[in-house]
């Protein structure tokens, strides 16, 4: 026997639906949602990867800040304004590598007003000194927005730790 469900049942049923849908929906976009700003400071970063695997300093030149309101912080050494870090840093170091595949993941990006920060992984390879190298780790931007554009004004990246060498097995005496 087949039971009709009432009007109000169905008025219930699909308040019900609606909400959940609302619910699911605010979820949805809440976590997924980025701003056109976040959306720019992230592939202003992903150029800065390709333009230095490309050896490109004119980009380079375009979406860094190229005064003395720049730092870099890199495996321990600080690099203070533009000058600094392009000449005794970035060109020798894009220089020396040949076959370079550099990219970022997992970019988060956070903006408020004109400063922003963001957070990534990144990947390099490639080859210098005539050795192959494989290297990974994690990195911070701080960017500021002048004129409609984003800068990095602040850089800070690292890499796991590399194992100690194992120490040799002491030789048994007796």
């Amino acid at each position: 026997m087949k039971k009709k469900m009432s009007s109000k049942g169905f008025s219930v049923a699909a308040v019900v639906l609606a909400i959940a849908a609302f619910i699911g929906l605010s979820f949805y976009t809440g976590v997924s949602a980025q701003t056109n700003d976040e959306k720019a400071v992230a592939a202003v970063l992903r150029q800065n990867a390709a333009a230095f695997a490309k050896n490109d300093m004119a980009t380079m030149t375009k979406i860094w800040a190229t005064d003395e309101s720049l730092t870099i912080f890199e495996s321990g050494h600080a690099n203070y304004g533009w000058t600094d870090y392009r000449d005794n840093h970035l060109a020798p170091e894009m220089k020396e590598m040949k076959n370079t595949k550099y990219e970022y993941s997992d970019i988060k990006a956070k903006v408020s007003g004109s400063m922003a920060y963001a957070t990534m992984k990144y990947t390099i390879s490639g080859d210098s000194e005539g050795k192959h190298f494989d290297s990974a780790g994690l990195a911070t931007a701080v960017l500021a927005k002048s004129g409609g554009k984003w800068r990095i004004v602040h850089w800070h990246s690292s890499s796991p730790r590399r194992q100690p060498s194992p120490s040799p097995t002491p030789v048994k005496k007796g």
